[in-house]
């Protein structure tokens, strides 16, 4: 809020210069905000992912937080207006791998009643089957 009303002060006073420097860096802010949620929700996805993958077994809970983190990642990446996607396919893989490691640790205190560390839980999964599954599952919903 407290930029828009900077903004609005540039503006009235024809800087318009410094109003597009801050255009910038609010646009920078909302896609950095976007990016955040979608890595968040990469964690959720990621961590029921993990349990299943691990346990070899799924409960009606973590299908509904799957479905809820597809949704939500969908929702986020896309471009109400400009009509297309924040994060390419490409960028999407590479946030997932990244949101790998604290799924990995949140999956570790569930699965399996906590009984092993992240390490070990890592022993029993196929990473790049992880990823894959994830990344279906978000782009099957785009289509």
């Amino acid at each position: 809020m407290e930029e828009l009303l900077e903004l609005k002060t540039l503006l009235t006073q024809g800087n318009i210069s410094s109003a597009l420097v801050l255009v910038e860096e609010m646009t920078e802010m909302s896609k950095d905000d976007k990016l955040n949620r979608i890595y968040s929700y990469g964690i959720i996805l990621l961590l029921h992912l993990i349990k299943q993958q691990a346990e070899k077994r799924t409960t009606r809970s973590w299908e509904l937080s799957i479905r809820n983190a597809v949704r939500q990642i969908n929702r986020t990446n896309k471009r109400r207006k400009a009509n297309g996607y924040y994060l390419t396919n490409l960028e999407l893989k590479e946030t997932l791998e990244d949101a790998y490691e604290s799924a990995l640790d949140g999956a570790s205190l569930e699965a399996f009643e906590g009984r092993y560390s992240p390490e070990e839980l890592a022993q029993m999964i196929d990473f790049d089957r992880l990823i894959t599954d994830a990344l279906d599952l978000v782009t099957k919903e785009l289509k």
